[in-house]
Parts: C-alpha cells; structure tokens; sequence
C-alpha cells in the first residue's frame, strides 16, 4: 500500500484514488509512516509529486529520490583512446599466411570485406605487396557519447584555421605597404600628417576596419568607431511605431515600459489587410492554441482521477491527449453512422452547391445599353482545345483576321499566304500599290475595247444608266450592313419611328411562333434583306435596335414568367 502513490499508474479505481487521497494526507499529519526507499531512507511526505516521481526512463516502480541525485558515472572513454583511422598494425608479412584475405594478404578482414583495389593476381598466389594488418578496437561508448558531435575531434585541428587567417592577414600588411611605397612623398604626407614617407603603424588598418565597419551598419544597429561598440537599438527605425498606428485616444492602449499593445489599434480594418492586429495574436497563433489545449486536457483529466502532470511528464499528457482525440473522433464517426443507418439521409450530405442547383450566384455584373460590362467581372469565355492567341514568325495577329477578295490571311501585313514571314507596314504598302497597278491595267485594257468597237452615243448612255441602276440597288441592300457605330455613343430616338418600331417587333414575334403553321410556299425568305413592300426595312434604325431591346426576353429576369391577375 505504501507505493501506491510514487508508482506510475494510468488508471485507478475511484476506491484505490480515495486510498492514496488518504494516505497520503496522513503521513504529511504524521499520523501515518514515512515512505522509504530503497536505502531504506525516509521519503518527505511534503515532497512534490513531479519531483518524487520518477520520469518513465528512470522509473524502476519502486518509490526512490534516486534520480533527483547525481549518477557518478565512471568515464570508459578518455581523449588518449578513440578509433586509429588509417593506421596499420605493425610491419607487413612477407609470405601468405592462411585465412589471410585473398587480395591483401591482412589477416584482419576477409575477401569480401577488402577496401583495397581488386587485384589481377590476388596476393594469395603472387605472394607480393602484403598489406599489414589493421588496428580493431572495441570501444564500448555510452548514451551521450554516441550522441556527441564533437567526440573524436583533435583540438590540434583547429590551430591550422588560426594559421590560415594569420597567412591572410600578413599578406594584406604586405600588400598595403607595397601600395604606399608606391605613393609619392606629398600624397603620403597628406594622408598621415607629419610623418615620414617611410613609416606604417597600425593605426592605418584601423582607420581601414573602421570604414568598412561604418559600411557595415544594418538597420536595428550601429557601430560606434570611436568607442569600439556596437549600438543596437530595440527598434528598427523604418518600421511604424505602435503607437502610431491610430492615433485616437480611445484606441488600443500602449504601454511604453514593455513597448507592447496587446489590443488590436484598427479594429474596424479587416485582419486580412491589416499589417499590425496587436501582440496578442501569438496567443492564438502557431503551436499556443495546441498547448492551451494540452493543458486543459490535463487538468480536467486529473480532476476525473488519471495521474498525468503536463509539466512533470509532457510526453505521458501529449500521448494521452492523442488517443483521446482519437477515440473522439472514432466515437464521432460511428455515431454518425448509426443514425444515417437509422434514419437514412445519406445522399442529401453529397448534395452539389447551391450555385449548381439553382444555376444562381450572387456576383453582381451590371452591364450597359450595347453588351458592354461596365461594372463587376465578365464571364470567362469558353476555351476550346485548340491553340489560341499564337504567333508564329514574327506575326502579331493570327491567320484568319483578315479577308479580302474571297481569301483570309493575316491583318498585321495582308499576307494571303498561310505560315508565312511577317513583313509589317511594308507588306500592307506592297500589297495597296500590287491592287493600284493591277486596277490601272484593267481600266487600260478597257480602253483599248472601247477604242477598237466604236459605239454611238444612245448605247453608250444606255450602258451607263444601268450601270448606275445596279450600283444604287447594291448600295441599298448592303447598307445596313456598313453600320458599325449602331447603339455606340449619345442616341436620340424619334417617338414616332419607336412605336412604329415596336408594333413591328410584335409583328416578327407573331410571325415566328406561327411560322409551323404557315405553308412552306408562303414562308418569307430567310435574309438580312426584307423588301420594302414586307414591315420591314432594308436599314436598321436605331429605333429598330430599341424596340428589339425593349421586346427581348431575358432568361436570367426572376420576373420574366410573372403574369399580373390585372393584364388578364
């Protein structure tokens, strides 16, 4: 019963704990034994429970301040005794002694464990170049040896890094006498006074350390070369002082003994844009979260009668802490099983997001009379799995932005000529004067048939009416087609052509949802051109533009379907 309270034990019964409650509170009254150890020396009952214990490394179960006293270890290892790398045992055999390794011919090692070079002829059947035996030692090294960097080392090692500076520095003095006996008389006096050209004093190379170390200063710091000291500041000075932050007397309060403001100064800022939120963040930051949660854990686990201490044992608490977790989670898992087992319900909990059952987002794009997106983002255009946007041999548009005469080509030169080399405004140049010659021969060649057919004057006006009568009608069907500043700028609507513009809308609209159940033989021809005996115009107005506006359904409208009782 007297080990109950310095033995390690996970878990005690409500009885055993109210046992070793007792126990131990009669022995600090004296009216109960002391506790021995080992030795057979009383315990003090008033010693504390982490520093009675044991940790888990040195606990033997048994009550004992043995590891609160030094452990006088005997030193198995001196400076004198350590691994003799690379030196051989003695002088070499001259003959082949049997077990001896193969390739060598050293007794310490086999065939297989030789690290010298593989031999033609082994020393086994030449009997030449026998390497002496190795030195093996048996170094039995403790816990801390075997983890000492520095064990081994020869101190002797380090004498050549001094040598090595010393080397350096002779050779700067060297080199910067050299230098001054170069200088003439005059600049050599200008720089040291009134001594001889010939003299050199160490005061030199300190002016010379003290300039590079005025160079030297990094912000937080500064090195003071009169007084061989370095000045470090608490404060860099290009950072913004907390004080400064907000400069509202009700803001955060600064206190300037500790330099801290534990409040965050700009609250109303969001945490994401803010560059200084307080010094308490790192209470709520990093691993202190984790730790204020290990604590808590501990002290409610003792409370329920398991014996852990989080300063006196961390690695029993953060154990513990682990399987606790664990077993939450575990518990957690399976009762959500169970009720989805029960219940059911499982697929509302994979159910797609909002944004993808009501094809609905609440990102705001405000967009203007023409298309245009005049406030919030666009949408992303669809991207096919072609190439886009590349340029090949010094073009800068693709194959396709331009066409003429029936043919594409490449707009940043007029090249009709598929991969082939850019030549900028010089081809575009070449390209005009080519169409200007080739016009000029035509008109030419024209002339020559109308000199060699002689007409009279009736045909010749008869020709030309009808070519004017062609020129006209073409002009008029593709008018509307070289309008490319429709719906652009300042528009002013006629009243009158808008509502005219309107009931033609209404006209089309009807005209489409009937257009089943009108003959294939009265259907109106499918154009961007309507004759003028149709409602509608060859030329698009602005009106026209408007009225499709207005009469346009929009999907995307919640209160496009809405029907008021009142229109019935």
């Amino acid at each position: 019963m007297s080990s109950i309270s310095f033995t390690s034990s996970n878990k005690l019964s409500r009885e055993d704990y109210r046992r070793q409650k007792d126990l131990e509170a009669a022995r600090k009254a004296g009216t109960a034994p002391a506790e021995q150890d080992e030795e057979g020396k009383d315990i003090n009952p008033h010693i504390p429970q982490y520093i009675a214990k044991a940790p888990w490394y040195l606990d033997t179960g048994r009550p004992s301040l043995k590891h609160q006293r030094v452990q006088i270890q005997e030193e198995t290892l001196t400076n004198d005794k350590w691994y003799a790398r690379g030196i051989r045992a003695g002088p070499a055999a001259t003959k082949f002694r049997k077990g001896s390794c193969e390739n060598c011919g050293a007794m310490t090692h086999k065939t297989k464990d030789c690290m010298d070079r593989p031999r033609k002829t082994g020393a086994k059947w030449s009997g030449k170049d026998i390497k002496p035996d190795e030195i093996i030692q048996e170094i039995e090294l403790d816990y801390d040896s075997k983890r000492d960097r520095w064990n081994g080392y020869d101190p002797s090692e380090h004498a050549k890094i001094y040598e090595e500076y010393e080397k350096i520095e002779e050779a700067r003095r060297k080199m910067k006498a050299s230098e001054l006996d170069k200088q003439s008389t005059t600049e050599l006096v200008k720089k040291t006074g009134e001594r001889a050209a010939g003299e050199f004093s160490s005061e030199d190379e300190e002016d010379d350390e003290d300039k590079y170390a005025e160079r030297s200063d990094m912000p937080g710091q500064k090195v003071n070369t009169k007084t061989r000291t370095t000045i470090r500041n608490l404060r860099i000075r290009e950072d913004t002082a907390k004080y400064l932050r907000n400069l509202d007397i009700n803001s955060a309060y600064y206190d300037p003994k500790t330099r801290s403001m534990r409040d965050n100064p700009n609250k109303d800022m969001d945490e994401s844009e803010a560059y200084y939120t307080g010094d308490n963040f790192v209470r709520y930051t990093g691993d202190a979260p984790k730790m204020a949660n290990l604590q808590l854990f501990a002290w409610q686990a003792y409370e329920k009668g398991t014996d852990v201490h989080l300063q006196a044992n961390p690695t029993q608490g953060e154990l513990l802490h682990r399987e606790y977790l664990q077993k939450k989670d575990k518990l957690k898992d399976t009762s959500k099983d169970s009720i989805l087992a029960k219940y059911g319900g499982e697929e509302h909990l994979d159910a797609p997001p909002k944004e993808l059952l009501l094809a609905q987002t609440e990102t705001y794009v405000e967009y203007s009379r023409t298309g245009r997106v005049i406030k919030g983002q666009e949408r992303a255009k669809a991207k096919s799995k072609y190439e886009e946007d590349v340029y090949i041999n010094n073009h800068v548009s693709v194959w396709g932005s331009y066409w003429a005469d029936g043919q594409w080509g490449y707009k940043c030169c007029h090249s009709f000529i598929k991969n082939s080399y850019c030549t900028g405004l010089i081809g575009i140049e070449a390209t005009n004067s080519s169409n200007i010659l080739a016009s000029s021969s035509i008109i030419s060649t024209d002339n020559e048939e109308l000199s060699s057919t002689k007409k009279t004057l009736v045909e010749l006006h008869n020709e030309n009416m009808k070519k004017s009568k062609s020129k006209n009608t073409d002009e008029d069907v593709n008018k509307h087609l070289k309008r490319k500043d429709l719906g652009e700028g300042e528009i002013k609507l006629d009243s009158k052509k808008l509502k005219k513009a309107l009931e033609n809308e209404e006209k089309r609209h009807k005209l489409k949802n009937n257009e089943a159940d009108i003959d294939d033989r009265k259907r109106p021809y499918n154009s961007a051109y309507m004759g003028k005996n149709n409602y509608m115009e060859a030329e698009v107005t602005e009106e026209d533009l408007e009225a499709y506006r207005l009469k346009k359904q929009s999907h995307e409208d919640p209160m496009a379907n809405y029907v008021d009782d009142d229109d019935l």
